[in-house]
């Protein structure tokens, strides 16, 4: 049996973070949930131990943003032995039923990160503003053209990692702009990304951390951080 972590990171989700802890729980009461608390300013703590359903709540000292939130699960993951580490989001957006699609990929070995998309397949559901989604097409673009990998979700929270990701995330996790960031620097260091249709839900609550409804510039700044990555000297070694 895998030994499978899940990391939500949090910051201010008071109102969303006891449904999506009873969620995982009740998915699959085997994995283990680890809460990052970004140094929130409401209940988020308090609220994710009440629950009594997790194995561990880390509260930083201070906002690091989800760079440092997500790196802080994978370096508890790498050094408690967990075999796969799975992102989900603190926000209540992603669906618990569809982590297994997930975990699918990294358990077969058909992939080393594995992504949940919402445009890799058309649908009806839930899409985000149209602001977003012109954002997240210039990414896929953009990312194809930095890795020749076509990733139609940059900027996706919800995602899997096998134990040799997770050993390079914790010394190299990106933290200006982390998510699309990341597949730029697992591409140009040969991991196999793979991604595969996930619904997701508007927000209940709380503020989204990324705004790309803010216009070019945030655009800018990531495709820039993006083509930092892409030229960096390849880091992992493959022991």
């Amino acid at each position: 049996m895998k030994k499978i972590l899940i990391i939500v990171p949090a910051f201010n989700e008071a109102e969303n973070i006891s449904r999506v802890i009873h969620r995982l729980y009740d998915e699959n009461r085997d994995w283990d949930i680890l809460v990052i608390n970004d140094a929130s300013e409401d209940n988020t703590s308090r609220l994710a131990r009440d629950t009594g359903k997790i194995t561990a709540v880390i509260d930083l000292p201070f906002n690091l943003g989800i760079g440092g939130c997500v790196q802080t699960g994978f370096r508890y993951a790498r050094d408690n032995g967990y075999d796969i580490t799975l992102q989900f989001d603190g926000d209540g957006q992603h669906n618990a039923e569809e982590i297994r699609k997930l975990l699918d990929l990294v358990i077969s070995g058909e992939a080393d990160v594995a992504i949940g998309s919402r445009f890799s397949e058309k649908h009806d559901g839930f899409k985000s503003s149209v602001y977003r989604r012109i954002g997240i097409r210039i990414f896929e673009w953009f990312s194809f053209m930095l890795i020749r990998q076509r990733i139609t979700d940059h900027t996706s929270g919800f995602r899997a990692y096998n134990r040799k990701a997770i050993k390079f995330l914790a010394d190299y996790y990106p933290s200006d702009y982390p998510e699309p960031e990341v597949v730029i620097l697992l591409g140009r260091n040969g991991f196999r990304i793979r991604e595969t249709f996930t619904q997701m839900h508007e927000r209940q609550g709380g503020v989204s951390s990324i705004p790309l409804s803010k216009g070019p510039y945030y655009m800018i700044k990531v495709m820039l951080a993006m083509f930092m990555s892409s030229i960096r000297s390849k880091t992992y070694r493959n022991e």
